[in-house]
């Protein structure tokens, strides 16, 4: 079992930044690909970004060049920097976990789930 504790949400004006953690406990977590997902009020959970073990990583175009993923597996942490908020990225964020996928972007690929982050943009 891995248990995900995200952190770091809050309530931020347009533009500002935010970073957002996730905090892995349980078996070796260096062995997981983990990622962020996002879901807004009234639609789908949303794939964001991934870090897998080998240090590759991806971002999902809506947010490319605005946000950035890494991971700390010594301190069993990845995080997730938000810059340039937009409105449109108000959602609760999500910190997954999974020892292969076939997709990182398809969230029942994951078996580890944190239980969300509320993050809210005001224009």
């Amino acid at each position: 079992q891995v248990q995900l504790v995200e952190t770091g949400g809050g309530l931020v004006q347009a533009g500002d930044s935010l970073r957002l953690s996730c905090a892995a406990s349980g078996r070796t977590v260096s062995d997981y690909l983990m990622a962020w997902f996002r879901q807004a009020p009234g639609k789908e959970r949303q794939f964001v970004a991934h870090a897998s073990w080998g240090g590759r990583t991806s971002v999902a175009d809506a947010v490319k060049g605005r946000f950035t993923i890494s991971r700390d597996d010594d301190r069993n942490t990845m995080d997730l920097h938000l810059n340039s908020l937009k409105p449109e990225d108000s959602a609760i964020y999500y910190c997954a976990a999974a020892r292969e996928v076939s997709s990182v972007s398809q969230e029942m690929e994951y078996d580890y789930w944190g239980q969300g982050t509320q993050v809210t943009v005001s224009s």
